[in-house]
């Protein structure tokens, strides 16, 4: 019974044993397969970034450097010592480090730039393209009272200029409302003889023209019953013989009116004052 006893005991230990062994077996130093995988693995990892820090070291070396910045636009209001300021603070790194963008940016901050291109042309240099603003009018906010110039895509931007261009001004944001309305009403003050020298509007989007011979035309506000175009044609239409009639020299004519215009002549303007003297039409 005694041995019997101690054999039964024997068992379990035998068995606790064998699942002792088995567990090492499954262990990760006793599966070679896995540990190749894991060796590989490894070793690609480490030549991915050998090869990532030569290729960046010998990019870096001046192998590559730029020597020639070629402009394929010639420009207009751009200055070649604007060009070449630029060119020497904004160009760094040799051809395959040069950061495009960066440069870009910087030629874009110059005055007269509206848009760059910039791209690299093998083995030693740097291609521009310039896009600059073509100005067509003085624009004046009417918040701040900063004088700018006005493209011909109605966008303001700042430079200096000397150019005999009309005048605008408006609220700020209305520079290319103005620039239309400018068009518009410049073909229909054709008949008059005159052209356009100023074009403002208020906050409040009253109108006035302001003509090269001096007259003064007061527009308004837009009127259902009587559109601002109408009224103006129909001023420009009758202006021949009010002027040959009336034989003074205009300086106010105040188009406000659904049924008629005002004149002022220049002798009734008072300082600070604005009277004005009806025509009827």
């Amino acid at each position: 019974m005694a041995e019997a006893r101690m054999r039964s005991a024997a068992a379990p230990a035998r068995k606790a044993g064998q699942r002792t062994n088995a567990r090492d077996d499954r262990g990760l130093w006793n599966r070679p397969a896995l540990l190749d995988l894991l060796s590989d693995l490894l070793m690609l990892f480490a030549a991915i970034g050998l090869g990532w820090a030569l290729v960046t070291w010998f990019l870096s070396r001046p192998l590559f450097p730029l020597r020639e910045l070629v402009v394929l636009t010639p420009p207009g209001q751009v200055t070649e010592a604007q060009l070449q300021y630029v060119a020497r603070t904004a160009i760094r790194g040799n051809f395959f480090t040069i950061e495009l963008d960066s440069v870009r940016s910087a030629f874009e901050k110059l005055p007269w730039v509206r848009r760059a291109e910039v791209r690299r042309r093998w083995p030693d240099g740097i291609e521009l393209r310039l896009e600059e603003h073509q100005a067509v009018a003085y624009w004046t906010s009417t918040e701040s009272g900063d004088t700018r110039l006005v493209n011909r895509q109605g966008e303001v931007f700042t430079a200096s200029s000397d150019a005999r261009m009309p005048a605008f001004s408006g609220p700020q944001g209305s520079a290319a409302t103005l620039l239309a309305r400018y068009e518009t009403y410049s073909g229909m003050l054709k008949p008059m003889g005159a052209s356009l020298k100023g074009l403002m509007l208020s906050a409040r989007e009253a109108w006035q023209l302001k003509l090269d011979n001096g007259v003064l035309i007061v527009l308004g506000r837009e009127q259902e019953r009587a559109p601002l175009e109408a009224r103006l044609k129909r001023f420009v239409a009758a202006w021949p013989e009010v002027r040959d009639s009336i034989g003074l020299q205009v300086a106010v004519a105040d188009l406000r009116y659904p049924g008629g215009f005002a004149l002022t002549p220049i002798d009734a303007v008072p300082v600070g004052r604005n009277q004005a003297t009806k025509g009827k039409k």
